[in-house]
């Protein structure tokens, strides 16, 4: 049974297509990605469907009656009046509420006599079967369950939400979402905080869930294992590609080939068709090539394919501006904890130049830390941690702290690179941003 119809949805932003004529069905059960280039539209269209604030739309959305919908966006909202395990509790808060009313029932039943007695009995059997319907029993265990498997341990049950990372927030906010169980879930990145482990636990929880899913994801390994269909917005448009992400690779390279065929035929039957038109226009065949030419204008206004969209890859080359030494940089005997908790301590560690070096584990055991120790910005509690001679070292972070909101792309780069505006607008299109997107804020 359809949970969501979609038809002829259409969005812009100013003069700017982000949707047009998009059409999609969502069924019980199924699993669906939504993947295209980024700025084309995907998390707009999540908002539209979930009634959030999206730019104006025409078309039509609507949910089966009296579906509840849970949706993730990339930056969501928590109440930072509570601790997390409140918060994520809020998420069964009407669970919670016929508890309170089965134990006050219970209460009153204790000290009630004759019909009184029957009438409380008769309404705790009606209150115990809304809650068992609801899986009242086993709520305290799906907080549990869902907040370890996404990393979020019993140590962090009772810290207010404002004391939260950013990452830990976003996946406080993944887990209430999950823990609701509702009948569609609209995920917008939803494996930007995980470690390998919160990932592996969310791909078998996906992959089980009862009800529909529509996610928007560049895990192509999440989207593998995960979904069944693969949906591409692509100038406006929406093209449904059956499988994973593996088969969708597959498929889309084999429907551009054809597609670039078909209309390299068109166009040489058009070329034949105007060379003829040219040639016999006056003379002998002059009634017959304006025939032609009549045909051949009502097939090209009615039948005319469109050139095969050619999306561009990033193709950057990044070099040094000056030679480093042969030591990057180098750590010994470095310590840092906070309070009773050590993240790592008696570390040492030596990047060589050309070194190419991962650092994985769970979230929270110090790994932004220990970077931020290497660079100067978080001093160590021991040890010495040197920089080698020459050595320029660029920082991407997690919350990309730093970035000027009021600068334009190009105006940031030119401040970052002390570059020209040319060489500011050759890097941001190496990058994919668009004439007009380098001139945004």
């Amino acid at each position: 049974m359809a949970v969501l119809s979609v038809a002829n949805l259409a969005m812009s932003v100013g003069h700017r297509v982000l949707l047009d004529g998009v059409n999609l069905t969502l069924n019980d059960g199924e699993r669906v990605a939504l993947v295209g280039r980024n700025g084309c539209g995907k998390s707009c269209l999540l908002r539209a469907l979930a009634g959030e604030d999206a730019p104006a739309h025409s078309g039509q959305i609507q949910w089966r009656r009296r579906a509840t919908i849970g949706y993730l966006p990339q930056n969501p909202s928590l109440d930072v009046s509570r601790t997390l395990r409140a918060e994520a509790a809020d998420a069964v808060a009407e669970v919670s509420r016929l508890h309170e009313q089965l134990d006050a029932v219970a209460q009153d039943m204790a000290s009630a006599e004759g019909a009184s007695l029957e009438a409380l009995m008769r309404r705790y059997e009606k209150i115990e079967h809304d809650f068992e319907a609801m899986d009242g029993y086993a709520v305290e265990h799906r907080i549990d369950a869902t907040l370890h498997g996404l990393g979020l341990g019993t140590d962090l049950y009772d810290v207010p939400v404002p004391a939260l990372s950013g990452g830990q927030r976003c996946r406080l906010a993944l887990a209430k979402l999950l823990i609701a169980e509702p009948d569609a879930i609209l995920l917008d990145e939803p494996t930007n905080h995980l470690d390998i482990e919160g990932r592996t636990w969310l791909e078998s929880f996906l992959a089980e869930y009862r009800g529909c899913v529509l996610l928007v994801s560049h895990d192509r390994y999440l989207l593998d294992r995960v979904v069944h269909d693969i949906y591409e917005l692509e100038v406006g448009r929406l093209v449904r590609y059956p499988g994973n992400y593996s088969a969708y690779r597959e498929l889309r390279q084999q429907r551009r080939l054809a597609d670039q065929r078909a209309y390299d035929r068109q166009q040489d039957a058009i070329k034949r068709e105007r060379a003829f038109i040219s040639r016999y226009r006056a003379g002998q065949r002059a009634r017959q090539a304006k025939g032609r030419e009549k045909k051949l204008n009502r097939m090209v206004r009615d039948e005319g394919l469109e050139r095969p969209v050619e999306l561009n890859e990033i193709n950057i080359h990044l070099a040094p501006t000056r030679r480093s030494g042969d030591i990057v940089i180098r750590a010994e005997h470095i310590a840092k904890g906070y309070g009773d908790r050590q993240l790592f301590e008696n570390l040492d560690l030596e990047l060589v130049r050309g070194d190419r070096l991962g650092l994985i584990g769970p979230n929270g055991v110090g790994k932004t830390t220990l970077v931020r120790c290497l660079l100067g910005e978080q001093a160590a509690d021991t040890g010495t941690v040197r920089v080698g001679a020459q050595v320029d070292c660029g920082y991407y972070r997690q919350g990309h702290e730093g970035l000027d909101v009021q600068q334009t792309v190009i105006e940031y780069l030119q401040r970052e690179r002390s570059s020209t505006e040319q060489e500011a607008r050759d890097t941001a299109g190496a990058f994919l941003f668009s004439d007009e997107d380098q001139d945004t804020l």
